[in-house]
């Protein structure tokens, strides 16, 4: 990454009640204007419908979209203007980031549903290797003593 190229996160909520193919309209529509203005699309994903924080609107949900790109900065301003005047978005924000670029992950259902399996898997197979948890011997020493006295009288 040279210096004239910084990485950027912008994190934008639509209203909760746009129809879903809406929803792919519009963020198909900030990542054309986003290549338009001269930024790079690293990443792009739809987070789904939470509830936020606040009322915004008077919208106590929101549809999260999260948009990782790379550019002179120019683009950002002009990437907000349009988000500003669209009534559709609700909240926006742009963060500059440092360090390393992302890497895009599969945004599959299936696969993930395979490694929340494995990790599982893993989880109850740790926990057998685990040795049990021994009591403390200056404890069970006095025990058996005075079990040993109580049978002597």
């Amino acid at each position: 990454m040279n210096d004239q190229q910084s990485y950027y996160e912008t994190m934008y909520i639509l209203r909760p009640d746009i129809a879903e193919d809406e929803v792919t309209n519009h963020i198909d529509k900030y990542n054309k204007l986003l290549e338009e203005f001269g930024g790079i699309i690293l990443d792009s994903q739809m987070r789904g419908k939470r509830r936020l924080a606040y009322q915004i609107s008077k919208h106590r949900e929101g549809i999260y979209v999260q948009l990782s790109h790379q550019g002179d900065g120019q683009h950002v301003f002009k990437i907000e203007k349009a988000m500003r005047l669209s009534e559709d978005v609700i909240r926006y924000m742009t963060v500059k980031q440092e360090g390393p670029l992302p890497t895009s992950r599969p945004s599959t259902k299936s696969s993930t549903q395979a490694d929340d399996k494995e990790n599982s898997e893993t989880k109850i197979e740790s926990k057998e290797k685990e040795p049990l948890v021994k009591a403390d011997s200056s404890t069970s020493e006095k025990d058996n003593i005075q079990t040993e006295e109580n049978r002597e009288s």
